[in-house]
């Protein structure tokens, strides 16, 4: 039981980290600026919702692509913790992420699928953390990664909800320095996975 509850605190953290809603906010705010409440309301229902079901595809499918592209559990876990350990480095020089940089979108509902699903909540790098976290794993902690996930979904919804209201309160420069912690605990996680992935290569056994 412990090693379950240790194991999705490690989950939530890792989805905490590279989804970074509170440093989203803005990039909500700024794609729904002149929309009206229930607009905004409706473009964040359908954008978390469409991210959670991208990811949980790829997390319940993640074990049928490996084997479908052949691909090694080792090198999937040093190429995503490169591609997570590049978007958290990107973070702490105050750099946005090549992987969410956006263009001017019309207000529109359809950004609710992209840029607001894909990729700014279900990006690479989130679907790279949660197929990393199934990677050769039993069905119950794929389950719990599912339900992390899901919470991830729900704060996020909240957190865009609230957006106009924290934005206001605390400022941008403090979204910044939040984002900047994330981004450290991004490159964290990052560079975990490729230990990781190189212990596994070579055989290092650890208790």
């Amino acid at each position: 039981m412990d090693n379950l509850i240790t194991f999705s605190l490690t989950v939530f953290t890792g989805f905490f980290a590279i989804t970074n809603p509170i440093s989203n906010m803005t990039v909500f705010l700024s794609l729904t600026q002149g929309a009206d409440k229930k607009t905004k309301r409706d473009i964040n229902t359908r954008a978390n919702i469409i991210a959670f079901v991208i990811v949980t595809l790829f997390i319940i499918l993640g074990k049928y692509i490996f084997e479908l592209f052949n691909i090694s559990i080792p090198a999937f876990k040093i190429t995503g913790g490169i591609l997570i350990f590049f978007i958290g480095f990107e973070m702490l020089q105050s750099k946005a992420s090549n992987v969410k940089n956006l263009k001017k979108v019309d207000i529109d509902e359809n950004i609710a699928v992209s840029p607001l699903a894909i990729p700014i909540i279900a990006g690479p790098g989130t679907i790279v953390t949660a197929m990393n976290f199934v990677a050769d794993v039993s069905y119950i902690h794929i389950i719990l990664v599912v339900l992390m996930f899901g919470l991830m979904c729900f704060l996020t919804y909240l957190t865009f909800r609230m957006s106009d209201f924290v934005v206001a309160t605390v400022g941008n420069n403090v979204i910044s320095v939040i984002g900047k912690i994330m981004g450290l605990i991004i490159a964290i996680i990052g560079t975990g996975m490729i230990i990781e992935g190189i212990k596994i290569s070579f055989n290092f056994i650890t208790s």
